[in-house]
């Protein structure tokens, strides 16, 4: 896109994701999250959409709101005490969950976005988690293989961008965030303000826009 065509409101952002997509979505509990994008998302009539997030905020909150509207077929995660509806759905049979231990997931969505297809990890091995994966001995210590982790359309949240669709981020906002932006087909990119480009401190870039391809600039209330 050129970088006029990157800026648009949450909602025409939204009409991109398509039932049946596998989002990842930047967040740890309610905070770091893309706001405007999930409200549009959750207001959208999309269905069957396995999420790929750290967890999946609280109870009809935040990304919960997707599994409160029935539009979640899968989840892919790890830190889903926040939301006891998660557990609720699973049990029931309403929606699959695949957990997978939190830096192991960090590092399966960077892998995707460098190209590594599948890498080695001694966490979890021997437990549940692992089960049926291939495993590898090195240096005498056995480990199991991860596959890395892809996604069609990633939201997430930024502090600020410039016009070509340069990110930085505010505090935990970095956790996830950056990883995704390079982990999907589509990146999607919720911030608080948009500068001219060029006003961004390049020290303070973290996300390169040649990773962004939507910009939407947070309403201010």
């Amino acid at each position: 896109m050129l970088r006029e065509e990157k800026m648009c409101t949450a909602g025409e952002a939204a009409t991109e994701i398509r039932s049946g997509d596998r989002i990842m979505v930047g967040s740890f509990g309610n905070s770091g999250y893309p706001e405007a994008l999930v409200d549009a998302v959750a207001q959208s009539e999309v269905t069957n959409l396995t999420i790929i997030s750290n967890d999946l905020g609280s109870p009809g909150i935040g990304l919960g709101r997707f599994l409160a509207n029935r539009q979640v077929k899968a989840l892919i995660g790890n830190y889903y005490n926040w939301n006891p509806d998660v557990a609720a759905a699973k049990n029931s049979g309403a929606i699959e969950v695949t957990l997978v231990p939190q830096g192991t997931f960090a590092e399966a969505i960077r892998a995707a976005g460098v190209g590594i297809p599948a890498f080695y990890v001694a966490t979890g091995v021997g437990t549940a988690l692992t089960e049926d994966k291939p495993t590898a001995v090195f240096d005498g210590r056995t480990y199991v293989m991860e596959r890395a982790i892809h996604a069609d359309v990633a939201l997430i949240r930024a502090r600020k961008a410039d016009t070509l669709g340069n990110l930085s981020y505010y505090k935990t906002a970095r956790n996830f965030n950056p990883l995704m932006a390079m982990a999907a087909r589509l990146t999607i990119a919720e911030v608080d303000e948009i500068v001219p480009a060029g006003e961004l401190d390049p020290e303070c870039i973290v996300t390169p826009h040649i990773f962004v391809d939507m910009l939407v600039e947070k309403v201010k209330r």
